[in-house]
């Protein structure tokens, strides 16, 4: 039988197992360097709010640790949200694949010794591979490596070449759903023990908003008629183009005056989603708002027919949970990490057929007492996200990290 080294302390006895957690917490001050580079004001998508709610929760919640943020170029001051945060700027800014290599194997390594960091935390999945202290990789998903075609080539081969050796190399992994992780586990031969589930959670202002607020967007963006809405960067995983077929399909079947309305940036308009946009019957009616700020699209999707988000491929789907807390029907896919989140609380469709988009779309659009029955659910299934939960969960496998080291 394994023999413990038992401690004495104040008339308690710890084990060998205990020891980290108690001398982590009571006496020695521990310091997480963490890749802050998708913190960037005013621009914060996915990941980044990710890194923004977490952090700052795990931050707030353990004054007796450092936390060493680091950027890739000035940080803003929303983001040290605590006393315990020091920002370290690491230039260059990090947008190439190039300078993503020299980044985190060459400057980080440096900083981090530097700074005497006992463990390097990665929102974004990006570790170093010349560090020698305990490192943890958010792996949010593995899009890259189903439909590398999505990407460009330098991105996507910097993804499929590295992202296997991070893997290897992290301490502990944390992925965003039990789909994320099961693919981690057979893309590349990971032991599911390493993986924590952490679920995203939502911003608390997603709330209903006033019915006046409603009133006044829909006629600024849509003339005061109703829209369906979409949320996200539009990348082609988005699936941008079935969805504007799909609407044109709804439109032609019904003498209702609705719009389709696209929040986020074009970043990936590619020439597939520009040729069926041009083709459109009904391109006159797709509104695009680019980005725009949290309280925006809070009264957006509260005066939406319904979010319809319908990617191929997801790792979560946070504006699932941002349709759900505004009590905005949302359609989604039946596939990948999409029915995980949406439970039964959701229309669920095929991604890859637009009749089966456009019958979820119509179904919404002609059942009020269905889009009753999908707020009401949406409300229900929100009560298990949370991100003070993820930031506990976190801040778990962070210390787990610890404990091996």
């Amino acid at each position: 039988m394994r023999s413990l080294i038992q401690f004495l302390y104040e008339g308690f006895v710890f084990e060998a197992e205990d020891l980290f957690y108690f001398r982590s917490s009571k006496k020695i001050r521990v310091k997480i360097a963490v890749n802050t580079r998708l913190l960037l004001h005013n621009k914060l998508e996915g990941i980044g709010w990710f890194s923004y709610e977490n952090l700052r929760r795990i931050a707030a919640a353990h004054p007796e640790h450092e936390f060493i943020f680091l950027f890739d170029r000035p940080a803003h001051s929303s983001f040290l949200t605590s006393s315990n945060i020091k920002a370290v700027v690491v230039p260059p800014p990090t947008r190439h694949p190039i300078l993503w290599r020299i980044w985190f194997d060459f400057t980080i390594p440096r900083v981090i010794r530097k700074h005497g960091a006992d463990v390097f935390l990665s929102p974004d999945g990006f570790l170093s591979q010349r560090l020698k202290i305990p490192q943890v990789a958010v792996i949010h998903d593995l899009n890259f490596e189903h439909y590398p075609k999505d990407l460009k080539p330098s991105h996507s081969n910097y993804y499929r070449k590295y992202f296997p050796r991070f893997a290897k190399i992290a301490r502990r992994i944390a992925t965003v759903s039990e789909f994320s992780k099961s693919d981690i586990v057979k893309q590349y031969h990971i032991s599911p023990d390493k993986i924590d589930v952490v679920y995203n959670g939502v911003n608390t202002d997603f709330k209903p908003a006033a019915q006046t607020a409603v009133d006044q967007f829909k006629e600024t963006h849509t003339g005061s008629a109703d829209y369906f809405i979409f949320v996200g960067a539009m990348h082609p995983r988005k699936n941008i183009s079935r969805l504007m077929q799909a609407f044109d399909r709804v439109k032609n079947n019904t003498d209702r005056d609705i719009k389709l309305l696209l929040v986020g940036q074009k970043y990936w308009w590619n020439e597939e989603i520009k040729q069926v946009y041009e083709n459109m019957q009904f391109r006159e009616d797709v509104v695009f708002t680019g980005h725009v700020s949290v309280g925006e699209l809070q009264t957006a999707l509260s005066g939406a027919l319904a979010l319809t988000f319908v990617p191929y491929f997801e790792g979560f789907g946070i504006p699932i949970l941002e349709g759900f807390a505004t009590d905005c029907p949302v359609i989604t896919s039946n596939i990948t990490s999409m029915p995980e989140i949406a439970g039964d609380a959701a229309e669920l469709v095929d991604p890859f057929s637009v009749e089966s988009i456009a019958n979820g779309m119509q179904r919404v659009l002609s059942d009020g007492d269905l889009r009753t029955e999908m707020i009401a659910k949406g409300r229900s299934r929100l009560a298990n996200f949370s991100w003070d939960k993820t930031a506990e969960l976190l801040w778990k496998t962070v210390e787990k990290a610890l404990e091996k080291a």
